[in-house]
């Protein structure tokens, strides 16, 4: 399947101007500066298949914004190739704009002082949307999304949890091929995370609309986005799935065994003893291929053994290993 994005070797530097400090630093400022150079992206290249749901993830000044800015032409690259939808963003932003829908969680599209359904009105004319398909999709919103109740509502009274589903709704209103998400959860309270969160992954699903999503929550990336696209200082560090991140770093399970009475200090080669609480032992499997069936074997029949339970590593710990491990790390997962 041929890729609907291609980025090669793209990098982006911008010029910011040296502050001087003091009067005397503002007025040689007035006739003549000196820039300094910011690299916000450095060299990186993937590719995205149609349909797929890919969370970007970085810490803050990654050039996690800068990727989505350049790939939804707002930004013009420096130096590499990018293409979207087989054409330059840059070049074509119309013609890109009508294919794809953008969501930045700091930044509305909405009309503030109007109600939301005028907002979405302008929105199908704007785009040209046929008034059959407008209709069709704004009951499948309102619907999937819980809005039925605010759409005539105007945009500044609405809390941020309803004014981030009718900016997601929006988005989706002319079919676009691709959705770009930039921290679409941010600020919201757990129950609006949730309806987002499950909206976006059956849309991906069941629509095939391929998503790419930054965030710093992580439960975003979790329930959404099977593949992961790691940037630090502009770099790619990693990308691939979840579990072949976690092989990565080794898996890192956690296996808790719970006795009847305490039998003692236990030592075994298939788990490493990491916390002892008397009948409750806590391990941890560093092999990825070792199973709960090989402990027990090893652990034998002479134990009053009441329950076992094994724990994945949460996505939080995964990557927070991978960051603090970099670049040996990086190395290794690509």
């Amino acid at each position: 399947m041929s890729a609907i994005i291609e980025v090669s070797g793209v990098a982006k530097t911008f010029r910011q101007p040296k502050r001087l400090p003091g009067l005397g630093g503002a007025i040689r400022s007035l006739f003549s500066r000196d820039y300094t150079e910011v690299r916000a992206v450095q060299d990186v290249s993937f590719a995205i298949a149609p349909g797929e749901a890919v969370g970007y993830l970085g810490p803050n000044g990654a050039g996690k914004s800068t990727m989505i800015k350049m790939m939804t032409g707002i930004l013009v690259p420096t130096a590499g190739s990018l293409s979207v939808l087989g054409r330059e963003p840059h070049a074509h932003r119309m013609t890109n704009a009508a294919e794809i829908g953008v969501v930045f969680g700091q930044r509305s599209q909405l009309w503030w002082d109007l109600p939301v359904r005028d907002s979405f009105d302008l929105h199908r004319h704007i785009y040209e949307v046929p008034e059959a398909r407008f209709a069709d999709n704004l009951a499948f919103l309102t619907t999937m999304l819980g809005m039925a109740d605010y759409l005539d509502r105007p945009v500044r009274q609405l809390s941020l949890g309803q004014r981030m589903r009718a900016e997601i709704a929006m988005a989706l209103l002319h079919d676009p091929k691709i959705l770009f998400l930039d921290e679409p959860t941010i600020g919201l309270d757990v129950v609006a995370k949730d309806a987002v969160r499950k909206f976006l992954a059956q849309i991906n699903r069941e629509r095939g609309t391929t998503i790419i999503l930054t965030t710093h929550d992580l439960q975003d990336i979790e329930e959404i986005c099977p593949r992961l696209i790691m940037v630090d200082d502009g770099k790619l560090l990693f990308d691939g799935e979840l579990p072949r991140l976690r092989a990565a770093l080794g898996s890192r399970r956690r296996l808790r065994l719970e006795f009847g009475s305490d039998p003692g200090p236990i030592t075994l080669t298939t788990a490493r003893l990491v916390t002892d609480d008397g009948a409750a032992k806590h391990f941890l499997l560093d092999a990825e291929d070792t199973s709960i069936l090989d402990v027990l074997t090893e652990l034998g029949s002479g134990y009053d053994l009441k329950d076992v339970t094994l724990e994945e590593p949460a996505i939080e710990e995964v990557i927070r290993t991978f960051y603090q491990s970099k670049p040996q790390r990086a190395a290794e997962a690509l």
